[in-house]
């Protein structure tokens, strides 16, 4: 058996359970907290409007600006994954894996305002003065055993997803005749000269770079939708069609189930907002917040960010008719854009490609060297620094079915301990939660 027929076979044993564990937690934490995101929406406005009451620490705690919080969480959130994702699920689980990439989007959202919240909760103060918190200082509330196990398999999660990200690149990059190895060593380089700066850096960045690419790729995005209105017609016909007769571009209609649709779209869905990971509240454990739950709150509601550009992606493949003929491929957006405008679009998605990228990338071994911290008390960072921007270079050779592959494994051994330590802290801690 080949490496990538193994890995498969060990994603077939995982994804019943897994996808079960990931709809299940939403789903309860959404019961549990009353709906907090329909009855919350109102507050996140006023967050918007108004700003977030910053608790006004001193700056040696190595803590960031709320938004800056928030924006270094989107960046990895808003990246490769809102563009490829959708294609890959829907190659593989066809049109009705988006309606399930979107319903995890819109329950797995309290699963990332309680991620956040016992993040904020738990943190802790470094020796030196910096911040550590997220998954590896909630989960130790838990089963300090269930920490460590989360905290190894983050540590490979954050640079494999950098790596995915550099595949997606240097793969579209290779369209324009440049070589995968140059993609590689420019985006790793990239990286590790920002990550030197530390968070103050990360979070400047982030914050400028996420409304830019957001605005050029939504932008173009939709003039390809509207300008043939019958077609995104069709394709909404498609999706709503195949949510429970699925129908999967690879393996026709024999090898698509509703299982397929299902697991498709629930993990590009997890993979996109990073909703059960845990990984997102590193950022945002940063934030200088007075109220938890009010990062809480812009945590859960920017995922509505990540569902529209998801949705955009999705129905542009749908409306091209191009899943059925592409196969398993992560250039599908570039052949998409280049259809509609071969200089124009373009131009747009490989600018929107390298800023999506370039932040995803930064904000994932970020994350990452927040785990490396917790076990070493903020020593010898730039070792794992090192190491993360290796797997960036390297991601940038493999193959694209094998990476995307490995990441689902490692992503349900990641998830599921931290998914269980936040039902836990849940009903552990009510009075955290209370908006």
């Amino acid at each position: 058996m080949s490496i990538l027929e193994i890995v498969n076979t060990v994603n077939d044993f995982l994804v019943v359970p897994a996808t079960f564990v990931f709809l299940a937690t939403a789903l309860i934490l959404t019961v549990r907290m009353k709906f907090p995101q329909i009855r919350a929406f109102s507050h996140f406005i006023r967050l918007v409007r108004r700003g977030v009451t910053e608790k006004g620490v001193n700056n040696k705690t190595d803590t960031i600006n709320p938004f800056h919080a928030l924006f270094t969480a989107m960046a990895t959130t808003l990246g490769m994954g809102n563009i490829i994702g959708p294609s890959i699920a829907i190659i593989t689980g066809g049109p009705g894996a988006l309606f399930w990439l979107l319903v995890y989007a819109f329950f797995g959202s309290v699963t990332k305002f309680t991620e956040v919240v016992c993040a904020l909760h738990t943190r802790v103060r470094m020796p030196d003065g910096h911040i550590v918190g997220g998954p590896m200082e909630y989960l130790r509330k838990v089963s300090p055993l269930v920490a460590s196990w989360y905290g190894v398999a983050m540590l490979f999660l954050m640079a494999g997803w950098s790596g995915l990200q550099a595949n997606t690149l240097a793969g579209i990059f290779a369209q324009e005749a440049i070589p995968h190895w140059i993609t590689g060593c420019a985006l790793a380089l990239i990286v590790l000269l920002v990550l030197r700066g530390g968070v103050s850096r990360v979070g400047y960045i982030a914050s400028k770079l996420v409304p830019v690419m957001s605005v050029l790729y939504i932008s173009f995005a939709l003039f390809i939708l509207l300008k043939n209105p019958i077609a995104f017609k069709n394709a909404l016909f498609l999706v709503f069609s195949n949510i429970f007769s699925p129908s999967a571009a690879l393996g026709g209609f024999v090898g698509a189930t509703v299982c397929q649709a299902i697991r498709a779209g629930v993990y590009k869905s997890i993979f996109i907002t990073e909703a059960g990971l845990g990984t997102s509240s590193i950022p945002h454990a940063m934030a200088d917040v007075k109220v938890p739950t009010d990062q809480g709150i812009l945590a859960m509601f920017s995922m509505g960010a990540d569902a529209f550009l998801s949705l955009l992606s999705g129905f542009m493949v749908l409306v091209t008719g191009l899943w059925l003929d592409c196969g398993f491929s992560n250039t599908l957006m570039y052949e998409v854009f280049k259809l509609h405008s071969p200089v124009m679009g373009r131009f747009v998605l490989m600018m929107s490609i390298m800023l999506f990228v370039l932040t995803t990338a930064i904000g994932n071994c970020f994350n990452g060297s927040q785990a490396f911290a917790s076990f070493t008390k903020n020593r010898w960072m730039l070792v794992y620094q090192l190491f993360a921007v290796g797997i960036i270079f390297l991601g940038s050779l493999m193959s694209v079915p094998l990476i995307w592959s490995i990441m689902d494994t490692v992503l349900t051994f990641v998830a599921i301990p931290n998914l269980i330590g936040v039902l836990i802290l849940a009903y552990r801690k009510p009075e955290w939660f209370k908006i």
